[in-house]
């Protein structure tokens, strides 16, 4: 399956400048939480983006494979972070080789919209990990959504220059409740010379309880579940700070260790 076509994926520099992380934090992040569990040096980074933080990764010594189903993404990712294996593939259903953890950073599991979908990222990860590895996951919290409407259906606008150019983007949210989506309409103008661009987009909701089923079912011990501090929490997270106990913000954390022998 082909990715919808996507402003900032289809353009990983205009990404890169959209959401900077000059200070590889979420790549630290991913990195204590390998450590403190002791993962081995074989990674793979799903939904790798631009390869920001499996070129860290690749530089503190481990072996990095990244994914990631944008083609754009993967030649940046070639290009400007050298050092990992890129490959084109799809978490929703893939086979990559053997891994001592596996990393899905920034939601990237939430792209699984259904149940099937979500089994067959789940049923993926735990093939390509050897026994006793490690599944690191951050994600939204569906959980923060409950109660919340001051979040949804109001536009806000954010802007950004890049390359001597002002982008804007006006985003709305909304929460598909049967489907358990939140939906995203985001209409995007860069000065004066284009018409507005609308991208349309959607995330699962999961919750943390919901979460802790779902890897249970597909064979995996939760060693971690917490709503911070990660990457992309406020304040962020910094080395030496320990994962939370609780679940109530807007990040989901999850660490999560592959039980019983080889498939």
């Amino acid at each position: 399956m082909s990715a919808p076509p996507n402003l900032l994926t289809d353009h990983p520099a205009l990404y890169e400048a959209r959401f900077p992380d000059p200070d590889r934090l979420a790549g630290r992040w991913a990195e204590d939480c390998l450590r403190r569990h002791g993962a081995g040096r074989r990674v793979l980074d799903l939904g790798c983006g631009t390869g920001r933080d499996a070129a860290h990764l690749h530089r503190g010594g481990r072996t990095v494979t990244g994914a990631d189903l944008s083609e754009a993404m993967l030649r940046y990712a070639c290009t400007h972070h050298a050092g990992p294996t890129y490959v084109r593939a799809d978490l929703r259903g893939f086979a990559l080789g053997e891994f001592d953890a596996v990393l899905c950073l920034d939601s990237a599991l939430l792209y699984c919209h259904t149940n099937d979908q979500l089994a067959g990222a789940l049923a993926s990860c735990r093939r390509a990990l050897v026994p006793g590895g490690l599944l690191v996951a951050e994600m939204r919290n569906g959980a923060y959504f409950l109660g919340r409407t001051e979040l949804l259906d109001t536009p806000t606008m954010r802007s950004f220059t890049w390359q001597g150019t002002v982008h804007r983007a006006t985003t709305t949210l909304t929460v598909d409740r049967t489907a358990q989506l939140l939906r995203r309409v985001r209409v995007w103008t860069a000065g004066d010379r284009l018409p507005p661009v609308e991208q349309r987009s959607a995330w699962r909701l999961l919750f943390p309880q919901e979460l802790r089923a779902l890897l249970a079912a597909h064979g995996f011990e939760v060693l971690e579940l917490h709503d911070g501090p990660g990457p992309r929490t406020e304040p962020p997270w910094h080395e030496g700070r320990s994962p939370g106990t609780t679940a109530d913000a807007d990040r989901l954390h999850v660490v999560a260790r592959r039980t019983g022998p080889a498939s």
